[in-house]
């Protein structure tokens, strides 16, 4: 399924203009309708599918290509550490969900698209690196496995 805009339209660019990239964007995702939190980063958001090759008897000119099934990749998302506790009572306390939803939000908080995923479960969690002589900030990672996009 493709994802999804706000009104679920998206607007074609103007003939010869180039579309508008966003500036800082953050991710915002719900799991059965419960907000986690907000993540500042996201990947694995992609659907690949096999190829299959099949070599017709008698015809040496070429080979059929098929598509096959779909694979999906791990979710990744990344944030600063918060005093939400939603992250992890969802990944030790209750695995069990319908739907993933990460939705993209622009600098002002708006919705910009969203993605739904189905029957969500979380693989990993990884706290921060700590450092007593780092500035840096403390950052916290979930990766989530699922089977598939959803509309």
């Amino acid at each position: 399924m493709a994802p999804n805009t706000v009104a679920g339209q998206t607007a074609p660019p103007a003939t010869g203009s180039l579309p508008d990239t966003l500036p800082q964007l953050t991710f915002l995702v719900e799991i059965s309708g419960v907000t986690i939190g907000q993540f500042c980063e996201c990947t694995g958001l992609s659907v690949e599918y096999d190829v299959m090759e099949y070599a017709e008897g008698g015809n040496n000119d070429f080979v059929h290509r098929l598509r096959g099934r779909a694979r999906y990749p791990t979710i990744s998302l990344r944030r600063g550490v918060t005093s939400q506790d939603a992250l992890l009572k969802w990944f030790f306390d209750g695995p069990q969900a319908d739907r993933l939803t990460i939705t993209l939000m622009d600098e002002k908080a708006s919705p910009i698209r969203t993605f739904g995923f189905a029957s969500p479960f979380p693989i990993k969690w990884s706290g921060p690196d700590v450092s007593a002589g780092s500035n840096d900030a403390a950052m916290e990672s979930l990766e989530i496995g699922h089977n598939g996009l959803v509309g």
